[in-house]
C-alpha cells in the first residue's frame, strides 16, 4: 500500500500493494469441459479459472440455506452479497474478477480510475464514467452515488445492516441526520458533487484504505426518487448488467439481462449467463446434494460443503478433483459480552479462554479441511497478522486446571450459567457450539444454546444489545471475514466501540476500549505500510489481553464445482468463495 505522502502515490500504491500486474490469462486449470471434470484437479480454482468459457447464454442457479441480511446494496454486510451484488450494483471501484492473487487488485468500476488523494489522505476524489445508465435509461451521476452513501450510512432507522465507516470518517458524519430526516437540497456537505461526474469525499481524519471502502456496495448509485427506504429491496433499480425480474424475501430472486447495460462502459464484466436464479431457505444438506447431482451451480454462501457431505467427495478421487479448499481469510470465534454478567469480569473471560478445546472443535466439524485452531483475531492470510498466543494449552485441547483457577479469581469457583447463541442454519456452527458447551461443562459452566436463523442473527438477536442483555446472552458464536484484506479491514467493525449499534451490530462483545479505538485511528492514518501493519498486530494483542474474543479456528472452506459450472475461480477478496461475476453455466 501507501508508503509516500504524495497524492499521486497514495492512489497508485494501493494497486501495486495488491500484487497487481494486470489480469492473468484465463486458464481452465488443466482442461476439460466440466467444472471439476476433465483434467481439472483439486484446488485448481485457487490459482486458475476452471472450465474457462466465453459462451453466452444459460442459467446460473445459486442456493442458500437461509437468506441475506438484505440484497439492497446499501443495507448489507454479508460477504456473499457484496460479491453477488456486483451483478446488479456497480460501486465506484471493485475487486478485479480474476484468479489467484489478481483477485485482490482494486480496479475502477463506475469510476474512471482509483481515488485521487490529497497529501494527507483526508480528501479523496473520484471521476465517474460518462454514459453509464440505470435500468430505466437515465444516466448515473455523482449525485446518485452521494445519495447512496448518505442513505446507507446515516439512516439506521431504515437501513441498519451495513458497516459504518463513512459515518465515522466523513466530516460532520456524527451530526448528519440522514436523507430521510434532512430535507435540505445539499445533504451531507462533506460529500461534494461539483459536477455530474465528480464526487469528492472530505474526511475528518486520514484514511489510507479509502479505495477499499469505495469498493463497498454502499457506493453503488441509488436514485433518490426511487428510494423507499427499507422496502427499496422489493424494487431495486439496477446499475449493472442484470436486473431483478422477481424477488421474494423467503423464496429468492430471479435476475435477467438489463438492456440498458452497455459493455463499452464496463471493462470488467462479461455478463455471460442469460439468467441468474437465487433460491433461499434450502436445507444445507439439500444444497450439497444439489451440487453433487449438478442441479445447482454453487452454494452462494461460499462456506463450503457440510461436514456430513465431506467424506462423499474426499474419499473418491474423481469427486475430490472437483473441490477447492481455500483459507477464507476468516475467523470463527466466540464473543463474550462485557456487559453481561459475569463476563464483565475479565477473570471469567480468561477462564473461558483456557476451557475451550479448539482441536476437538475442529475435529467435530470435519478436521483440517475446515480450519486450524486459532490464537489471534487476525487470520494468517490478512496483512497485519502477528503470531502469538496469550492463552496457550497443550495441543490446543484446553486446560481445565487453568480455567478453574481463573473461575476462582472471578468469584465463581463452581461455575455459572449463561446463554450461548448460534445460527440454526449453519450446522457446523451449531456442532462447534455443542462441542464448546461440552468443554465448559468440565469447569462447571452451563451454557444453554439458543439458535437463530442467519438472516436475523444480527438484526434481531446477537447484534441487538438490548436483546443480548435481556436474555443473558453472554456468549455468542461468530464468524468474521475481512471487509478488505488488511488488519483494519478485518478488525474495525468487530472491535471498535463505534461499531456498537442498537441493531445489526457486529461488535458483539460491546468492546469499547479507548486504547484499542485510538490505535485503530492511528493505524488507518499511517501512510507507511510497514508501520500501519505493525499497528494492526498491536490492536490484535490488546483485544486478546481484554479476553472478550475467544479465537476458535481460522476457517477454511471445502468448495465444490459441479460439472456444469464454468469460469470457476476462488476470489481472495471475498472470503475465499467463488467469484460470482465470472461464474457461468453450461446449462
Amino acid at each position: 500500500m501507501q508508503n509516500k505522502k504524495t497524492a499521486a502515490l497514495i492512489a497508485v500504491a494501493i494497486a501495486v500493494s495488491l500484487a497487481a500486474t494486470g489480469c492473468s490469462k484465463d486458464s481452465d486449470g488443466g482442461g476439460g469441459k466440466g467444472g471439476g471434470g476433465g483434467n481439472a484437479k483439486a484446488d485448481a480454482g485457487l490459482t486458475s479459472i476452471v472450465n474457462a468459457s466465453d459462451k453466452k447464454g444459460g442459467t446460473v442457479t445459486y442456493e442458500h440455506s437461509s437468506g441475506p441480511d438484505s440484497l439492497d446494496p446499501g443495507n448489507t454486510y454479508y460477504g456473499w452479497v457484496q460479491n453477488f451484488s456486483r451483478l446488479y450494483a456497480r460501486s465506484l471501484v471493485t475487486f478485479q474478477p480474476a484468479a489467484g492473487k489478481d483477485s485482490l487488485k482494486v480496479v475502477p468500476d463506475l469510476a474512471t480510475g482509483l481515488g485521487k488523494a490529497s497529501a494527507d489522505a483526508k480528501t479523496w476524489t473520484y471521476t465517474l464514467r460518462k454514459g453509464v445508465k440505470f435500468e430505466d435509461g437515465s444516466e448515473i451521476t455523482s449525485q446518485d452515488v452521494k445519495y447512496a452513501v448518505e442513505r446507507s450510512n446515516f439512516a439506521p432507522e431504515a437501513l441498519s445492516n451495513g458497516p459504518t465507516y463513512f459515518k465515522a470518517y466523513l466530516e460532520g458524519g456524527d451530526k448528519y441526520k440522514g436523507p430521510y430526516k434532512d430535507k435540505s437540497t445539499e445533504g451531507l456537505k462533506s460529500i461534494e458533487t461539483p459536477d455530474k461526474y465528480t464526487i469528492v469525499f472530505h474526511l475528518n481524519k486520514p484514511f489510507a484504505d479509502m479505495d477499499y471502502l469505495a469498493a463497498f456496495s454502499q457506493t453503488a448509485p441509488v436514485q433518490q426518487k426511487a428510494d423507499t427506504g427499507a422496502s427499496y429491496v422489493q424494487k431495486m433499480v439496477s446499475s449493472g448488467p442484470y436486473k431483478f425480474s422477481a424477488y421474494d424475501e423467503s423464496k429468492g430472486a430471479t435476475l435477467v439481462r438489463n438492456p440498458e447495460w452497455d459493455p463499452k462502459t464496463d471493462p470488467i464484466r462479461k455478463a455471460l449467463p442469460d439468467k441468474v436464479q437465487l433460491k433461499f431457505n434450502v436445507n444445507p444438506t439439500t444444497v450439497d446434494e444439489h451440487l453433487l447431482n449438478d442441479e445447482t451451480t454453487a452454494d452462494i454462501a461460499g462456506t463450503g460443503l457440510q461436514s456430513k457431505t465431506q467424506p462423499k467427495v474426499l474419499v473418491k478421487a474423481s469427486e475430490k478433483a472437483k473441490t477447492d479448499n481455500p483459507y477464507a481469510g476468516a475467523l470463527q470465534y466466540l464473543a463474550l459480552n462485557v456487559n453481561v454478567k459475569p463476563f464483565d469480569n475479565i477473570e471469567c473471560r480468561k477462564a473461558v479462554q483456557y476451557a475451550v478445546d479448539k482441536q476437538s472443535m475442529v475435529d467435530s466439524i470435519g478436521g483440517s479441511v475446515k480450519g486450524d485452531p486459532a490464537s489471534t483475531v487476525i487470520p494468517p492470510t490478512v496483512a497485519g497478522y502477528k503470531k502469538f498466543d496469550l492463552y496457550p494449552t497443550e495441543g490446543s485441547k484446553g486446560d481445565v486446571a487453568k480455567a478453574k483457577e481463573h473461575l476462582s479469581k472471578c468469584g465463581h469457583p463452581d461455575g455459572f450459567k449463561t446463554t450461548l447463541t448460534a445460527r440454526s442454519d449453519r450446522p457446523d456452527e451449531v456442532t462447534a457450539a455443542t462441542q464448546l458447551q461440552n468443554s465448559l461443562k468440565a469447569i462447571g459452566v452451563t451454557a444453554e444454546i439458543k439458535q437463530f436463523p442467519a438472516d436475523k442473527y444480527f438484526t434481531d438477536f446477537a447484534g441487538v444489545p438490548a436483546w443480548v442483555h435481556k436474555n443473558n446472552a453472554g456468549m455468542m458464536m461468530m464468524a468474521w471475514g475481512a471487509d478488505w484484506p488488511t488488519g483494519f479491514g478485518f478488525l474495525d467493525q468487530i472491535v471498535n466501540g463505534s461499531a456498537i449499534k442498537p441493531s445489526g451490530g457486529t461488535n458483539l462483545m460491546e468492546l469499547n476500549d479507548k486504547g484499542i479505538n485510538d490505535l485503530l485511528v492511528k493505524g488507518i492514518g499511517t501512510v507507511d505500510t510497514t508501520e500501519r501493519n505493525a499497528t494492526w498486530g498491536e490492536v490484535d494483542q490488546k483485544v486478546m489481553e481484554n479476553a472478550s474474543v475467544v479465537p476458535l479456528f481460522y476457517r477454511k472452506n471445502l468448495l465444490y464445482r459441479p460439472a456444469s459450472a464454468a469460469n470457476v475461480t476462488v476470489t481472495d477478496a471475498y472470503l475465499g468463495m467463488y467469484d460470482y461475476v465470472l461464474m457461468t453455466s453450461t446449462k
